[in-house]
C-alpha cells in the first residue's frame, strides 16, 4: 500500500463505473458520512464472498439507520461486477476496474497470483472527506476486520465528527432551543420554505 494511505491521510478520489454502469467517485458515494470501503479481488474468490456475505448480512441493515455508506471495488468487469454484488445480497455500490487504475496507483498488485492479476484486498474505514480512519490488510483472511472491528472505528469516527453525539454537551442544548440546527446531523440543512399562496 501506498505509504501516505495511514490514518489521517487521504484516499483517492476515484471515479470509476458502479454496477450501473454510472461513474461514480467516492467522494459522492461517501457524502457526509463515515464509509466502510472494501478492496476486493473479485468474484472468483471464495474469502471475498465470505467477507462481503456477512458485511451483507449483519452489517448493511446498521450501516442503513446509522448515516454509514460502504461501498466495494473490484477488478471484474461490468458483468462479472454484477454478478459479485447479487451473489453476496450487497445493496451498496460496487465499482468496476478492470484496468486496475486503483491496484496500480496504490501499488496492491497481488503478485503471487499472475492468473488474475487481483488488488491486495484491503478494507478501509474513511471519515468524511475520504481522511483514512483505519486499513486492514485482508490478503491472509484473518487480517480482514471483523463486524466488531468496524463497529469500533465506526463508532470512533461518527464521535469524532458528529458534534451531536453527546446531547449532554454544553451549548447544545442552547443551540437547538435557539433554532440552530448546524451542529445536529440530519437537521442542518434548512428545511424548504413554505409554498406561499397566491
Amino acid at each position: 500500500m501506498r505509504p501516505d494511505i495511514i490514518p489521517g491521510g487521504v484516499f483517492p478520489d476515484f471515479a470509476l463505473p458502479d454496477h450501473t454502469g454510472t461513474v461514480r467517485t467516492l467522494s459522492e458515494l461517501q457524502g457526509d458520512d463515515p464509509l466502510v470501503l472494501t478492496l476486493a479481488r473479485g468474484h472468483y474468490c471464495p474469502k471475498e464472498h465470505q467477507q462481503l456475505q456477512e458485511m451483507a448480512a449483519v452489517l448493511q441493515p446498521k450501516v442503513a439507520v446509522a448515516y454509514t455508506q460502504l461501498a466495494t471495488i473490484s477488478t471484474d468487469d461490468h458483468h462479472t461486477l454484477q454478478e459479485f454484488r447479487l451473489s453476496v445480497g450487497a445493496q451498496w455500490p460496487f465499482l468496476s476496474d478492470p484496468g486496475r487504475t486503483v491496484q496500480q496507483d496504490l501499488d496492491i498488485q497481488e503478485y503471487t497470483d499472475p492468473e488474475h492479476d487481483p488488488m491486495i484486498p484491503h478494507t478501509l474505514v474513511l471519515q468524511p472527506g475520504l481522511v483514512v480512519h483505519s486499513v486492514y490488510n485482508g490478503y491472509w483472511f484473518w487480517g480482514r476486520p471483523s463486524i466488531g472491528d468496524l463497529w469500533r472505528d465506526l463508532r470512533d469516527v461518527s464521535r469524532d465528527i458528529r458534534p451531536d453525539w453527546d446531547l449532554s454537551t454544553p451549548g447544545l442544548r442552547e443551540a437547538w432551543d435557539g433554532g440552530d440546527r448546524s451542529l445536529f446531523h440530519g437537521f442542518d440543512a434548512d428545511p424548504a420554505e413554505p409554498a406561499q399562496e397566491t
